[in-house]
């Protein structure tokens, strides 16, 4: 893989998306899952940038809060904004070429969690679509036969309901904005997502009978993507060590499962 891939592969142009008139929650902050001197692991909350925006410098980032504590800090790879879940950071030069060339080589194993509209038809599956940038929004992807990137995704549903579901999905490669441009290209696209589903955020009146609103209105259960960093998967690249952390799914997706299961089941 070339140079120029891998970074595609960082997916450089991930972070800032329009505002949706949804009002935000606050931003909870990071947690350390692990640290030692070559490595740190991270579960990011939602709505706390990886690195800096790259037009408002001064908006939180969650790269120069780990500088802060940790001192040098060097970026391996990326998750968007408002996805939530684990990440790693490298501590020194040789611990961030080694990461680099195992994420570049397909090394690491990654696993994700979304709840996505409907359910998908077979409940598990592979998706190979290759994507590229959509000209007509910048900052964005589309499906794209012709000139697009090998992008694949392997896919299981864990949890059915009847408006949606929750799904494994481990990507192979790593295209900016892959599950979620892969989720939509299968007709179930994140029930949270405004740049490639159907809504800004996920409410209790959408699924729950006879729900009335209180005269204050009625606060999304989820107003973010509906998709989490679950898992972070590989081999240690000096003790050869195989190694596994998980972020616990964050609190707002419980929430919406919770209700999910209370509301929305699936009657035998």
């Amino acid at each position: 893989m070339s140079k120029k891939n891998y970074f595609d592969e960082l997916s450089l142009y991930e972070e800032s998306e329009p505002e949706t008139a949804i009002k935000k929650p606050k931003v909870e902050s990071y947690s350390v899952i692990y640290a030692s001197e070559d490595f740190v692991v991270v579960n990011k909350p939602a709505g706390l940038l990886t690195v800096p925006d790259r037009f408002i410098a001064a908006l939180p980032c969650l790269e120069h809060q780990l500088r802060k504590k940790f001192g040098e800090i060097f970026v391996v790879h990326r998750i968007d904004k408002e996805t939530s879940g684990v990440i790693l950071f490298a501590r020194n030069k040789d611990a961030h070429r080694n990461f680099s060339l195992m994420f570049e080589s397909r090394k690491v194993k990654k696993t994700y969690l979304a709840l996505v509209e409907g359910v998908p038809n077979p409940e598990e599956g592979i998706i190979s679509l290759a994507i590229g940038s959509d000209t007509r929004k910048p900052g964005t992807m589309k499906v794209d036969s012709k000139e697009g990137k090998e992008s694949i995704t392997a896919y299981r549903v864990l949890e059915k309901f009847r408006k949606a579901s929750l799904v494994e999905l481990l990507p192979t490669t790593g295209r900016q904005h892959q599950i979620r441009v892969h989720c939509a290209g299968i007709g179930h696209p994140l029930i949270v997502d405004s740049v490639y589903g159907t809504k800004s955020a996920f409410l209790l009146s959408s699924f729950k009978r006879g729900y009335k609103a209180k005269k204050a209105g009625e606060r999304p259960l989820l107003a973010r993507l509906s998709l989490h960093a679950l898992r972070l998967e590989f081999e240690h690249p000096v003790t050869m060590e195989q190694l596994s952390f998980e972020a616990p799914i964050a609190k707002d997706m419980q929430a919406t499962l919770k209700q999910l299961r209370l509301h929305d089941c699936i009657k035998s």
